[in-house]
């Protein structure tokens, strides 16, 4: 597993990095197979990624229709709320794809307040009805799905998708997981695991501050599965596209 970084004045020229060699990667991806999987994140640094992506005079030009559109983790919040990675990604970026495909398009469940059922059932049911989705796509004999580019943020706290410090690692074979005592609110949220993260031909973090820098700083020791983030690395190649002040303690 090869792994490369990319520095960069700040989180803007991140995000515009990430972007250019998404356009580039993803339309390499298309010529070589049908259709590829990609797995989005939210967060500050990765919203505006999505939106330099759309911006990108190649984006256009991209197959949407066949790409598969995928999210890390998500808050279980009510479908359409402004905390929504999947809200904020429509906005950024997928709300302005004539091509996309919306089958294509793979949320997770949102939390239904209208509902007699309590919330924490839900995610439970929310989780087994994602992970029977995530099923149709795991290749016979396996466990995992594949995703080609998989972007990941992390927190000041070294946490990636809706997987904290301190908080058990999920069993091995599991895809997804129902997070209810999240430590950033709110507590409910839906995840993919270590493993399922794991299983992507290339990872890439996009990663800004100087809040960051002490977690960069563990993922890059020798010790580095004391956080999340040291626990993921893609199976081809991890990218971490990251600002000076993020990277202040790395070569």
């Amino acid at each position: 597993m090869f792994r490369e970084i990319l520095k960069f004045p700040d989180g803007p020229s991140v995000a515009v990095a990430a972007a250019d060699a998404f356009v580039d990667a993803a339309t390499a991806l298309l010529k070589g197979k049908p259709e590829i999987h990609v797995s989005i994140t939210g967060g500050t640094v990765g919203v505006l990624t999505l939106a330099k992506i759309a911006e990108h005079p190649g984006c256009e030009a991209l197959d949407w229709a066949n790409i598969h559109i995928w999210w890390g983790d998500d808050r279980f919040v009510p479908a359409g709320h402004p905390d929504s990675n999947a809200k904020q990604a429509k906005d950024a970026l997928l709300g302005g794809l004539l091509m996309l495909d919306a089958a294509k398009v793979h949320a997770f469940p949102s939390f239904n307040p209208d509902s007699e059922v309590g919330i924490d059932e839900q995610l439970d049911a929310a989780r087994d009805a994602f992970a029977a989705e995530v099923a149709q796509f795991v290749p016979a004999g396996g466990s995992q799905m594949h995703f080609d580019i998989t972007f990941l943020g992390m927190g000041p706290d070294g946490h990636i998708a809706s997987l904290f410090p301190g908080h058990e690692a999920p069993a091995a074979g599991v895809t997804v997981i129902a997070e209810h005592n999240s430590p950033k609110p709110p507590p409910q949220r839906l995840s993919f695991t270590y493993e399922a993260i794991n299983n992507s031909d290339e990872i890439w973090f996009v990663v800004a501050g100087a809040d960051k820098a002490e977690a960069v700083e563990v993922a890059f020791s020798n010790s580095p599965e004391r956080l999340p983030v040291g626990r993921v690395k893609g199976l081809r190649k991890t990218v971490w596209f990251i600002d000076d002040a993020a990277s202040a303690g790395i070569a």
